[in-house]
């Protein structure tokens, strides 16, 4: 192998270790024993609240947590594409959508548990359903579909989850 061609390869294996990582969840998507959606869930639930207790200091609404969505979401838009294949077009490895889904899903909402189960778990049902069209978003090619699918889902999650808290919690 040629000294260009070593050091493409190893360019490469960079580009795709940073892809993998990020598609991935931090790793949260090979979690081997359940699916890996939910666990990668869970984790982007873990890290929201550690953020908050640690960086943000907020409600779900402060600037700082809409500019990580922004961020994770343009580098979850490159990674799941560059794992995107014809063969398996979102792979279940990949979990950075579930991420930014279930950020999306709590916004606004106080960081406390019984906010951030629920959370968890209308946004899980509505990215297993995918109701409202959000399917035909799916459809989207590469790591657009992949991850405003699941954006959509945390979107339509926000509204219920936003008017539940209005409506008889305030």
């Amino acid at each position: 192998m040629s000294n260009s061609q070593n050091a493409q390869h190893q360019k490469n294996s960079a580009v795709s270790f940073i892809a993998e990582t990020i598609a991935t969840g931090l790793g949260s998507g090979r979690w081997p024993f359940v699916a890996p959606a939910t666990v990668g869930t869970f984790a982007a639930l873990i890290a929201y609240w550690l953020l908050d207790v640690g960086v943000f200091g907020g409600e779900g609404d402060s600037i700082w947590f809409f500019s990580l969505i922004i961020a994770v979401t343009a580098a979850g838009i490159w990674s799941t594409d560059y794992i995107d294949s014809t063969d398996d077009h979102d792979p279940k490895r990949g979990v950075i959508d579930e991420w930014v889904g279930v950020w999306v899903t709590v916004l606004f909402l106080p960081v406390t548990l019984p906010w951030m189960i629920a959370g968890f778990f209308i946004f899980r049902a509505l990215d297993i359903f995918k109701p409202l069209g959000v399917r035909r978003i799916e459809a989207w090619p590469g790591g657009w579909g992949i991850m405003f699918d699941d954006i959509a889902a945390g979107i339509i999650g926000a509204v219920i989850l936003n008017a539940i808290r209005l409506i008889f919690f305030t």
